[in-house]
């Protein structure tokens, strides 16, 4: 079926359904809602069987859903209506959530439902990136493989919303959520702000103060039950600060001003912090009282040593790499059979902190240090044969993120994540992708991979060679399963053996890795100092989060060779049959 994807950006989700529906068979395209007029004639260039639309946020147009069938994934159940409603869920702590897929009409969100799902949240307040990115896009990506199946069914209606039964309680259309609907009082609990920020994180974030500075705040985090004053900045640690609410703490991980870009919090409030005690914590320092503060965690079981690493949207400056490097060392000098490297559930790693990089008074120095930063720890991991190295991807990963953990002996993926092996924002590229890419998947398809720029998800990961094993999907099922890898791995003789292998291949390398890396920074340096492909400009459009003007033509849908007479269709009629065109790379 020839399938084009309506969107508002190419993000997570739409990546996750766009390779999905690129596994089952499918011809699909994307188009970006650049604005009405476009709308129309890339629907209309394209001629699809379907219009599908897993994030959306404007008004399709009527010229479009009165002419092709068009199928909107909300992200919230049967009755829910509005552009908020994952805030007011989180915010206003509902016990169960949907997702629903429905039809385009004229009021949006009021069409007849093609399919839904429910599911439980979590008793405590999930970040609304986290909620998105895991059981939203988890039920969204079961509705699309739905409506794909009564798509192709003559016979199938949807079903109108009057007569759908609400399994959720208290649904009901919503307006957009208002800032003084998220507004919170440092004296409140730490429960209540906890939920108001992680209900609007990502975007819009929370306007509060902190040291007199007007700030819109994200990333928090429960701090110790023994605070201080509500709203004083208490202590500072990897970037966060600890502030005082009224009944304990909380850790807040990144901050806006309200013309600025999103930073982490430290850097932002800058001087304002000179009398706010550091706490820092040193590799292997791993205490246990609630409320700890920490990015990087290493524990051992047994044979295993486990280095966890979670940064926010998994961007790294030089500082978050100069401690994941620390702590590699720290790890790898354990007797230990299998180190295992695993990063968030929400993101693996994206590469350098582009916003850090942005706000810097030198953003090509800044950038020049990221990148030597976290080719550092590249080269660890390649080059570590005290044990066998398992990167663990639990999380999303894009451009020099993907490359981070490919000089490991096993890469290990959870099954539904989606991977962006290549860079786009006018870099070349370093983290030693040039040594560790080929040897994963052969010069050949490396070189594609980067020149598509285009996502894989893990199934097609492993397929390529990209990644070696896949996990399940729900993220304590892929713990589970990853320690019972890790377990294996721990053989003392077949892990002695491995890392001989690996000793013997790193000796026997024709082309030291420092020739690779000399390489790379060479054109990186072009890039950076010279801005030779526009990474200022591409950099600025990303942390400013300007929205493209056209879609880029390898995402379209490729024209197919006759369109025939388009007839306006309504209900669940089935769309005419078009001849079937791959999509163009």
């Amino acid at each position: 079926m020839r399938v084009l994807l309506l969107v508002s950006a190419f993000n997570g989700l739409s990546q996750r359904v766009w390779c999905a529906l690129r596994e089952a068979g499918h011809d699909v395209g994307v188009l970006l809602a650049t604005g009405p007029q476009d709308m129309i004639k890339g629907v209309r260039a394209a001629s699809p069987d379907l219009v599908l639309c897993p994030f959306l946020k404007e008004r399709v147009p009527a010229e479009v859903w009165r002419a092709w069938r068009t199928v909107i994934i909300h992200p919230g159940p049967v009755g829910d209506r509005g552009p908020s409603s994952l805030d007011w869920a989180i915010s206003e702590g509902a016990r169960r959530w949907g997702v629903t897929a429905l039809q385009a009409v004229e009021e949006m969100d009021a069409g007849p439902i093609w399919a839904t799902r429910t599911f439980p949240l979590p008793m405590a307040a999930p970040r609304k990136s986290s909620l998105y990115n895991g059981p939203i896009a988890d039920a969204a990506l079961d509705l699309v493989a739905e409506v794909l199946e009564k798509a192709a069914d003559p016979g199938f209606r949807p079903v109108p919303t009057d007569d759908m039964p609400t399994e959720v309680p208290g649904t009901r259309p919503r307006p957009s959520m208002r800032p003084a609907d998220r507004a919170f009082a440092w004296e409140d609990s730490t429960d209540h702000i906890v939920r108001r920020i992680r209900a609007a994180d990502g975007t819009p974030g929370v306007r509060t103060s902190l040291a007199g500075l007007d700030v819109f705040a994200f990333d928090v985090h429960r701090g110790p039950a023994r605070g201080g004053t509500p709203g004083a900045l208490l202590r500072r640690r990897q970037g966060a600060v600890l502030v005082g609410t009224g009944d304990g703490s909380v850790w807040l991980g990144h901050l806006r001003a309200p013309d600025g870009i999103k930073l982490p919090a430290a850097r932002l409030l800058g001087k304002r912090l000179r009398h706010v005690p550091d706490a820092p914590l040193p590799p292997g320092v791993e205490p246990e009282a609630p409320g700890t503060y920490r990015q990087i965690r290493y524990r051992r079981d047994g044979p295993v040593g486990w280095l966890s690493f979670d940064f926010y949207n998994g961007a790294m400056a030089d500082w978050h790499s100069r401690r994941l490097l620390a702590a590699l060392r720290h790890a790898s000098a354990q007797n230990t059979e299998v180190l295992v490297l695993r990063g968030g559930t929400d993101a693996f790693s994206n590469g350098i902190h582009l916003n850090v990089i942005e706000a810097a008074a030198d953003p090509a120095a800044a950038a020049w240090s990221a990148i030597r930063a976290i080719n550092e720890v590249c080269r660890e991991i390649i080059t570590c044969t005290r044990q066998v190295v398992v990167a663990g991807y639990a999380g999303n990963a894009g451009a020099g993120g993907v490359m981070l953990g490919l000089g490991a002996d096993v890469v290990a993926a959870r099954s539904g994540i989606v991977l962006n092996p290549y860079y786009d924002i006018g870099l070349y590229g370093s983290e030693l992708h040039t040594y560790t890419l080929p040897r994963r998947v052969g010069a050949e398809t490396a070189q594609r991979l980067i020149d598509e720029k285009l996502p894989v998800d893990a199934v097609r990961a492993a397929s390529l060679g990209l990644v070696d094993e896949v996990g399940p999907r729900h993220p304590e099922a892929y713990t589970n399963w990853l320690a019972a890898l890790a377990e294996d791995l721990a053989d003392p003789r077949a892990a002695k053996a491995r890392r001989a292998a690996k000793a013997r291949r790193l000796a026997g390398e024709r082309v030291p890795l420092d020739v690779y890396e000399a390489r790379e920074l060479a054109e990186m340096s072009r890039d950076m100092w010279a801005d030779r492909s526009g990474f200022a400009a591409a950099r600025r459009a990303f942390v400013t989060r300007q929205r493209p003007s056209t879609t880029p033509s390898r995402l379209l849908l490729a024209t197919p060779e006759s369109k025939p007479v388009t007839r306006p269709r309504t209900g669940g009629s089935k769309p005419s049959v078009r001849p079937a065109v791959p999509v163009s790379a």
